[in-house]
């Protein structure tokens, strides 16, 4: 096989995924690193994704992280670059998003790149600069109660412009709608204006294609998953990629599984309460943690003591998320659930689990390191920007099957569905 010719960094291991998952939808064979590898071998590829832990740390670590990761890809010999954040653009005024978009464009020596969170298919997108998530504002979404990176501003030219001392514009959607070249011409209007980094509307997945194309020729993009959408095309059209019908098959793996929740999204607590109404369930409580109970010994206790699948949870309402917080502080009690649940999720591997569904970026990144996987392979799509994954075994390692959800994805019935996908 040739060299990988996309190469990713993203800022969460689920965001990782959710990537992925779009770049083997176009037919691109995608393999995903847990953070980068510290190997030079090259891997047998279309599009490599290396999935960072970055979001929320110090933007000094996420842009060294971030460069460490672009120098590996360019060593893989991958033509163009993508940087990919969540679709509510969760950040803060002093990043992480800008601060990175800003060292990778320096790293590359180019002078512009667009930044397009939106991903129509699950309910984000941007008009006039501003982001929707379903028929809210993103203000107004729930997403102003992140625990980490609350987001109270929709506009997100405004946003970014708070995290970079570059000049920040914006591709309108009356110029989406008129196409690639419309597209193309309005960058170069706005470099000549001295931007440097612009947010581009998108209200459907046509309008994710139109920006693919017109980022034909542009060494970096940045966004959301969903503007992946258009650019294995380009590689289609330059000849440079045969699709690949089975860049999705996955082999079967047998054996037990746990469902692993420490995400607080609206999502993720539907999808919790829609669970526990039925199925059995342990809730992981952070005070108990801090106070040093066996809380980790139970929860794997009571999982081995059930023949069917149950569901472990550290998910509260945004209330129960405050309480806890002004008692610990936000830091600590996510590091405690974290670490709990990876703790958890080790021990189950090590009775013999072998699959996992896992809701929440965070938890995820915690997760997947806990496990000790160093790379996925991408299989089938369970819900929009949720597919299937599945460890690839070095050595004498047993594979494992994953579905690495982010917090405010899927529907109510998730769990179920991740079950039964892996």
């Amino acid at each position: 096989m040739a060299q990988a010719l996309l190469g990713c960094i993203a800022d969460d291991f689920t965001g990782a995924t959710d990537l992925a998952n779009m770049l083997v939808r176009g037919g691109m064979r995608t393999v995903q690193t847990i953070g980068v590898p510290d190997t030079d071998a090259r891997i047998e590829a279309d599009a490599l994704v290396v999935a960072l832990k970055s979001r929320t740390i110090p933007a000094k670590h996420a842009v060294r992280q971030s460069l460490e990761a672009l120098e590996w890809l360019r060593a893989q010999g991958c033509r163009q670059f993508f940087f990919k954040y969540c679709s509510t653009f969760d950040s803060t005024s002093k990043g992480n998003i800008g601060p990175v978009a800003e060292a990778l464009l320096d790293a590359l020596k180019d002078d512009f790149t667009i930044a397009c969170p939106a991903f129509p298919e699950n309910g984000r997108t941007i008009f006039r600069g501003n982001l929707f998530v379903g028929e809210v504002l993103l203000n107004e979404s729930g997403m102003e109660n992140h625990p980490l990176t609350p987001m109270t501003d929709s506009n997100l030219v405004r946003v970014l412009q708070r995290q970079t001392k570059s000049k920040v514009g914006l591709i309108r959607y009356d110029t989406i709608a008129q196409g690639a070249e419309a597209i193309r011409a309005r960058i170069d209007e706005l470099k000549e204006d001295g931007v440097r980094l612009a947010i581009a509307d998108a209200l459907s997945d046509a309008d994710l294609y139109a920006l693919g194309k017109a980022c034909r020729d542009r060494l970096l993009v940045t966004g959301g998953s969903g503007i992946a959408l258009g650019l294995p095309q380009n590689f289609h059209s330059a000849d440079l990629l045969v699709y690949a019908g089975d860049a999705a098959d996955l082999q079967k793996i047998d054996g037990k599984a746990v469902v692993l929740a420490g995400s607080a999204s609206k999502a993720t607590n539907s999808q919790v309460a829609e669970w526990r109404s039925s199925k059995p369930s342990f809730r992981v409580d952070p005070i108990a943690l801090s106070r040093g109970e066996p809380v980790v010994k139970n929860a794997v206790d009571y999982a081995r003591n059930h023949d069917e699948t149950v569901l472990i949870y550290a998910t509260s309402s945004p209330v129960e998320v405050k309480t806890v917080q002004k008692e610990l502080g936000a830091q600590t009690a996510g590091r405690l659930v974290e670490d709990a649940l990876a703790s958890i999720a080790r021990m189950l591997r090590d009775a013999g689990v072998r699959k996992f569904v896992v809701a929440g970026g965070e938890t995820s990144g915690a997760v997947v390191q806990a496990l000790g996987i160093h790379s996925l392979r991408i299989g089938p799509q369970i819900d929009p920007g949720v597919p299937a994954t599945q460890s690839v075994a070095t050595n004498d390692d047993v594979p494992l099957a994953l579905a690495l959800k982010s917090g405010n994805f899927g529907t109510t019935d998730f769990f179920e569905k991740a079950l039964k996908a892996l």
